[in-house]
C-alpha cells in the first residue's frame, strides 16, 4: 500500500522535502512507516516526544495505515480562514491588527473584553533573537484551534471570541498571536482567555524556529 507522510519543523528540514511518498505492506502501522523514513534518511529512532495524526486526525504510533493515508509526523508544538460559526477562527501570514481584532467580537452586551498579544521578543534563552519562524499543519491546526474555541464556549459563558496565529517569518517587535475574549463579566473572560493561549501553546501543530544572530533552532516549550 500507499502512504504520504508529512514533514514539518526540523524533520522537513533533515529530510529536506515536506513529503515523502512511501510503499508499506498491508497491516503496516505509523510506527513502521517512521522505521522505513527513519531507515531511507537516517533520522533514527523514533523520538517519545513525537505523535502523529493520520488524515488530520491525532493516532497512535501502533494504529495499523491504510491505502491512500497521509501520516502527519507531528513534533513537540512550540505555540483557517473566517468560519461559519461566531468569532475569528485564523491562520493568517499578514500582520495582526490586535485592536482591529478585538473591536470585531466586542458588543455592546459586553462588560468585559480581554485581550492577549504574544509578541516576539529580542532575547530568548541567553541569545539575541532577529526573527521567529512560524510553520503550521494547516488543515489539522484550523480544525484544532475551531475545537478550542468551541470547548471554551461550552465552560464559560462567553459572548464571543477570536484566536488568530500567524505564519511565516516575524520580526522582533512583530504580534505573534492574538487571543480576545468577550463576555458580561471579566472573570470568565479572563479565565477563557488564559486557558485558550495554554491550550494553543500545547495542542496544536504550530512550530517555532528562533533565528538568532548566531545560528537558528527550532524550539519546544512544553514541559
Amino acid at each position: 500500500m500507499k502512504v504520504r507522510v508529512v514533514l514539518f519543523a526540523k524533520p522537513r528540514e533533515l529530510v529536506g522535502q515536506p513529503n515523502v511518498d512511501l510503499a508499506l505492506p498491508a497491516g503496516a502501522t505509523a510506527a513502521d512507516a517512521w522505521s522505513q523514513l527513519s531507515t531511507r534518511y537516517d533520522l533514527g529512532p523514533l523520538p517519545r516526544s513525537f505523535r502523529c495524526a493520520v488524515n488530520s486526525e491525532y493516532a497512535g504510533w501502533d494504529d495499523p495505515l491504510k491505502d491512500g493515508d497521509e501520516l502527519a509526523v507531528i513534533p513537540p508544538v512550540s505555540g483557517g480562514a473566517i468560519g461559519e460559526r461566531r468569532g475569528i477562527v485564523m491562520l493568517r501570514e499578514e500582520p495582526l491588527d490586535p485592536t482591529a481584532i478585538a473591536e470585531r467580537i466586542r458588543a455592546s452586551r459586553d462588560g468585559a473584553l480581554v485581550l492577549f498579544q504574544g509578541i516576539v521578543r529580542e532575547h530568548s534563552r541567553g541569545k539575541q533573537v532577529r526573527a521567529l519562524v512560524y510553520e503550521a499543519y494547516g488543515s489539522m491546526a484550523q480544525r484544532q484551534i475551531e475545537e478550542l474555541a468551541e470547548e471554551a464556549r461550552r465552560r464559560w459563558p462567553i459572548s464571543d471570541l477570536a484566536i488568530v496565529h500567524r505564519t511565516g517569518t516575524l520580526q522582533v517587535g512583530e504580534v505573534s498571536v492574538v487571543i480576545a475574549v468577550a463576555s458580561s463579566h471579566r472573570g470568565e473572560a479572563f479565565d477563557a482567555c488564559e486557558w485558550l493561549i495554554d491550550e494553543l501553546k500545547h495542542t496544536v501543530p504550530i512550530w517555532k524556529k528562533e533565528v538568532y544572530t548566531e545560528g537558528e533552532a527550532w524550539i519546544d516549550d512544553r514541559p
